[in-house]
């Protein structure tokens, strides 16, 4: 019979070489976690979105249950700006201002159309989009977006901070009905057969 030879395995002391790396890898996966489920957000909304903000901080979609419960209207008390409605160019400054009083680590969440690329205000005195003032995390495309996709880009958010990723994200739709044969949907307006030549 052969030697039962001690495993390779060792198991280092705090103190042993090697040994850091493991309990700080550990520790930015917690405060990970806690900066995940802890957003204290900083609503700065200008225009009509602002009523399908209330909608989803209403209890029927409850943000309290992702962790972002209690809204902080003052930057420095906040992490998470959300950027909800028209950045016209007079805002410009005062949005810059703000996002630069917020304490590290931050994230900006596009809320709607205009606040990603400036919708259909293409004009002179509205912004084409916050990226152009501020860096953003993730965008919420919509006119206004339906309550879901609000909730899905606070989530996509949450894994961004949660896997420290900090390119932009944009929130996909979750299904295209016209794909979707058994939706049933129908054409309301048929085009007009043309004439026969007489």
């Amino acid at each position: 019979m052969g030697e039962l030879k001690p495993s390779s395995t060792q198991i280092l002391e705090p103190g042993a070489a090697g040994g850091a790396g493991f309990a700080t890898t550990r520790l930015e996966a917690v405060l990970a976690w806690a900066q995940k489920y802890s957003l204290f957000m900083y609503p700065f909304v200008t225009a009509c979105c602002g009523m399908e903000f209330m909608a989803v901080s209403s209890p029927r979609y409850d943000f309290s249950r992702f962790g972002s419960e209690a809204p902080r209207f003052s930057p420095r008390q906040s992490d998470l700006l959300w950027v909800v409605g028209t950045i016209t160019q007079r805002q410009a400054p005062i949005l810059k201002r703000i996002y630069e009083q917020m304490a590290e680590p931050k994230w900006v969440l596009a809320f709607g159309t205009c606040a990603s690329c400036g919708g259909f205000y293409d004009n002179y005195a509205c912004v084409a989009g916050i990226d152009k003032i501020i860096p953003c995390d993730v965008y919420v495309p919509g006119c206004p977006p339906r309550p879901e996709a609000v909730l899905d880009g606070l989530m996509l958010l949450q894994d961004k901070i949660q896997s420290g990723d900090r390119r932009p994200a944009i929130v996909k739709p979750r299904h295209d009905p016209v794909q979707e044969p058994n939706m049933g949907l129908i054409q309301l307006r048929k085009s007009r057969p043309s004439r026969p030549l007489v």
